[in-house]
């Protein structure tokens, strides 16, 4: 009798993460009231906003793994007094867009950013800037899209090597035992993460509080896993490399006490693209895109084609 309680136990204590992954409420249901608007794109609905002028330049914004649209917030409220007309949006599995199945990996988003371009009805070439693994993301359009870009800008773009550590690895590398320990405590190593943010100088004040709670969201953990595994597992090289045999213009600009993505970066993007040009911003973290928003947007003022 024994053995069946334990062997009960056991399947609880494997069923119990994803049982309350199913119980959280949808993106529908807990954000009924998303601002901006929604694109009905082939894979579902993503989330977008417009600012700007309407025939300014148009800047493409694109965000990282964990952190939605709303951490363009003061970049793009710069660009756009600027004269720049700027578009954010959420990738799928974030934010207020849709969370659909499938392999998170750099077709995925290129996918769901032509579907949006063509939705909205933007023909001309535009600048296209990434943010960590929006950089990654940006590179990977680019690439396949030199003839839609106007000029690339990287802010700490992943793509470059990274260390995962031990645990991120196994997560990485294991698939069932790795969804697993990712479904059970990535929240718990979230929120620490997040809460020694807390009381840094920022111009989002509740950045914190807003990256909690996609938490609270159904499909955001799988996402960022499946990204994981997959986005952020690409060989950036050929994509960089077609980016520079195309001549589109490349800016990157890199966070000199960045601990998410190395500035060793900057080596990597040099060899790869000669013709790069590089910042470091000497001060910041990674969360540069809301510390230092105000340096970001001087060097972008003075570097960016209209």
């Amino acid at each position: 009798m024994i053995w069946w309680a334990l062997a009960a136990l056991g399947v609880a204590v494997i069923a119990t993460p994803f049982i309350l992954e199913l119980l959280r409420p949808s993106v529908t249901r807990a954000r009924p009231d998303a601002p901006g608007h929604l694109a009905d794109l082939p894979r579902g609905a993503t989330h977008y906003q417009w600012a700007g002028p309407q025939d300014g330049p148009i800047v493409v914004c694109i965000h990282g793994l964990t952190t939605p649209s709303f951490v363009w917030g003061p970049i793009a409220q710069g660009l756009a007094k600027q004269g720049f007309r700027v578009l954010t949006y959420d990738l799928y599995g974030r934010g207020h867009s849709a969370r659909p199945r499938g392999t998170q990996d750099a077709a995925f988003f290129v996918s769901q950013l032509e579907d949006l371009l063509d939705a909205l009805g933007v023909d001309r070439p535009v600048t296209l800037m990434g943010y960590s693994m929006g950089g990654a993301i940006a590179a990977a359009f680019a690439a396949k899209h030199a003839q839609r870009i106007r000029q690339l800008v990287l802010l700490a773009p992943a793509g470059m090597g990274r260390d995962l550590g031990p645990v991120a690895r196994l997560v990485v590398n294991h698939n069932r035992l790795g969804q697993w320990l990712f479904m059970a405590f990535y929240a718990r190593n979230y929120r620490a993460a997040l809460e020694t943010e807390r009381g840094m100088s920022s111009s989002i004040p509740d950045a914190v509080d807003l990256q909690l709670a996609e938490l609270d969201i159904r499909g955001f953990r799988p996402a960022v896993l499946s990204s994981l595994r997959n986005m952020l597992e690409q060989d950036m090289q050929p994509a960089h490399r077609a980016v520079a045999a195309a001549g589109l213009p490349v800016l990157a600009i890199w966070a000199r006490a960045d601990g998410v993505i190395p500035i060793s970066g900057l080596g990597k993007l040099a060899e790869w693209n000669r013709a790069a040009r590089q910042e470091v911003i000497e001060t910041a973290g990674h969360a540069l895109a809301y510390t230092h928003d105000s340096e970001l947007l001087s060097v972008l003022e003075a570097q960016l084609i209209r």
